[in-house]
């Protein structure tokens, strides 16, 4: 067989049999397609290496000026928070994102004014209730169980601390120390089936929570936060995290940021974090004004159902007053919820107690009174508004109550809507 013949296009068509044109027209020619580019020609694409150096060495210096800049706000500046924070929506997904933040990034560096902090002594309890953690349960259990023994009267439910098999206590004893190194990654399955047995508390106690990482805190936080009930993440709460949130801010003046998410996770449900944290804290009597600006920053930067709101209003109005108290009222009444009367009388109450107080209230409390007036002036009845403008002149502050005085004489009460309403619908009848 022959070869076969190449005509160029431009010859196509001049004496040519129709064959060799067909085969000229239709057959494909193979280019070369590793051709090298030049990449460092004229292209205005490309930047000189030796420009990029240059671009990158001012960029840095930039940004090491901007670092030495910075400095940490007082304490009157309000707390900063991230506008997004990146929670992970699954138990495996626990890869930590946020090992390179700066620890600014969350919440700003809180400097406590040493005369703000020894006005809120002044009202803290002389002698506050001790915080209770996992283990003092465990060790009144083990107690009431010796206890029981003596007295022949031990039953299955407090049997169930000694009848644990020793397999499990080796394996949870490793999962302990797994816990105590843990930073990020996956977490042991065993330690994710503790919220699924009934004698949690127990098994928990092997894995002795005060020795956990603050990161395997919050992972811990996130998986009993969404398997167990609202009693038991209560318990949860109270007896595990809040004595470590206490703790880490005792000892280093701030909160780490994976304890700061915890707190954060553990408003997934609200009840359990109001009954095991909010109200604990407050009714120990000795809330520092550090630990009420954090924990509180969590409540203001995030959604609370209004009913558990309500509640959580009605019982920081009925407890013994310390400093602390005001911070979270005005955090709560900020969020400007639909109250019920009921919940407005019991704060207006809480205001009125003092009357007979000839101690000097701190400025927080001075803030709490104008929020609640500026938000709820319009739920208070005549007598309630007479009263309060009749504790101004007890209890003033030089730039605060004028305006609490002002919001409260152009009030519109609620008894006095009422009135209205029935003085135009009088005439109407008559008629």
């Amino acid at each position: 067989m022959g070869k076969v013949k190449r005509f160029k296009p431009s010859q196509v068509g001049k004496n040519i049999a129709l064959a060799d044109q067909i085969e000229a027209v239709t057959s494909v020619k193979s280019k070369n397609r590793n051709k090298e580019r030049n990449r460092h020609g004229d292209d205005e694409d490309f930047v000189n290496p030796e420009l990029s150096k240059k671009i990158l060495e001012v960029a840095r210096r930039q940004q090491a000026e901007l670092d030495i800049g910075e400095s940490g706000p007082s304490i009157g500046n309000k707390v900063q928070l991230p506008t997004k924070l990146k929670d992970a929506d699954s138990d495996d997904n626990t890869e930590s994102d946020h090992d390179d933040l700066e620890p600014d990034t969350y919440y700003d560096n809180i400097v406590i004014n040493e005369k703000d902090e020894e006005a809120l002594r002044r009202f803290m309890s002389d002698k506050p209730e001790r915080t209770r953690t996992l283990a003092d349960i465990i060790k009144d259990k083990i107690t009431d169980k010796h206890t029981e023994l003596q007295t022949q009267f031990s039953d299955a439910e407090t049997l169930k601390l000694q009848n644990i098999d020793p397999r499990i206590k080796t394996m949870y004893e490793g999962v302990r120390d797994v816990l105590k190194k843990y930073r990020s990654g996956k977490l042991p399955k065993a330690f994710k089936m503790i919220p699924h047995l009934q004698n949690w508390e127990q098994i928990l106690y092997l894995t002795e929570p005060t020795t956990w990482s603050a990161a395997a805190m919050y992972q811990a936080t996130r998986i009993f936060a969404s398997n167990l009930k609202e009693k038991m993440a209560q318990r949860f709460y109270n007896l595990v995290l809040l004595p470590r949130v206490r703790d880490d801010l005792q000892e280093y003046k701030r909160l780490n940021f994976h304890l700061y998410q915890a707190l954060r996770k553990s408003l997934f449900k609200p009840g359990a974090f109001m009954k095991g944290i909010l109200l604990p804290l407050l009714e120990a009597g000795d809330c520092t004004l550090r630990e009420a600006i954090i924990v509180g920053s969590v409540l203001a930067r995030n959604s609370v159902p209004v009913l558990h709101s309500s509640a959580a209003l009605l019982k920081i109005a009925e407890m013994d007053y310390t400093g602390a108290n005001s911070i979270f009222l005005r955090i709560l009444f900020d969020k400007k919820y639909a109250l019920p009367y009921r919940v407005v009388d019991s704060v207006v109450f809480h205001f009125l107690r003092f009357q007979m107080d000839h101690r000097t209230l701190p400025v927080l409390w001075h803030q709490a009174l104008l929020t609640f007036v500026q938000r709820y002036k319009s739920d208070i009845s005549t007598e309630q508004r007479d009263a309060l403008l009749e504790l101004l002149r007890k209890h003033s502050h030089p730039n605060i109550t004028s305006e609490i005085r002002r919001e409260l004489q152009a009030a519109q009460c609620r008894d006095i809507e009422v009135n209205e309403d029935t003085a135009s619908v009088v005439p109407m009848l008559v008629e």
